[in-house]
Formats: C-alpha cells, structure tokens, sequence
C-alpha cells in the first residue's frame, strides 16, 4: 500500500513530517523537469505537487492510435524532438536561454510550430 504522506502528517502533528519518494529524489535539484510517456498526460501528472518548480508534461492522453510507437509518438507530440523542444522552452522561460534557442532548434529539428493540436485531430 502507497503511504499517503499528507495524510499522514495531518494524523500526525508532532511527528517530524515525511517526506515522498519523489520529493527526496528531486530534493536539491533545479528545474525545468520534463515527463515523458506514452501513456495519459495524467499519469506523470499525478507527481506534480512533489516536483520542484516547472513540471512540464508530455503524453498521449489517451487516444488510441493503430500505428508504431515511433509514429504514435510524432502525431502526440511526445517524441525527442518534443521533449528537446519543451525542455528548452521550459529553459527559456527561466531565463537560462534565449528564445531564439527554442525557434533555432525547432528548425533544425523539422518541428512545425503550427501543426494543429493532436487532442484536436
């Protein structure tokens, strides 16, 4: 059974608070922080409260597609090319680079600023 850590430190007031699994794994870490997966966007999402700073999440959200993974991936907007793009928008938005970064990458990666949203098609 998954400890439910906020529950537990609301049963318990004076006790020393617990921490997650995934606040330790992340504790001292700067972001941006990019999920990745095949599966719904909510999956990866469900850590966003223990994730520090920017969380950005790729996912297929759940429309099933009768295609390769490599093409499931492109149409869904999860691929490396999305996930580099996301990073580095992520990176941008914090100052850590220029936006010209993100369009010059998006150039040299053939990503298509205006391909029309995949939960729309």
């Amino acid at each position: 059974m998954a400890l439910d850590v906020e529950r537990w430190n609301a049963l318990h007031p004076r006790a020393k608070p617990r921490v997650s699994y995934v606040a330790e794994c992340f504790a001292g870490r700067d972001g941006p922080f990019v999920a990745a997966t095949d599966y719904m966007k909510l999956v990866s999402d469900q850590i966003r409260q223990w994730v520090p700073g920017r969380y950005f999440v790729l996912g297929t959200d759940g429309f099933g597609r009768s295609d390769g993974r490599e093409a499931l991936r492109h149409h869904f907007e999860v691929d490396r090319k999305a996930i580099v793009v996301a990073a580095l928008k992520a990176l941008a938005d914090e100052g850590s680079v220029d936006a010209s970064t993100v369009v010059e990458a998006m150039k040299d990666l053939g990503v298509d600023p205006e391909k029309p949203n995949p939960v729309t098609q």
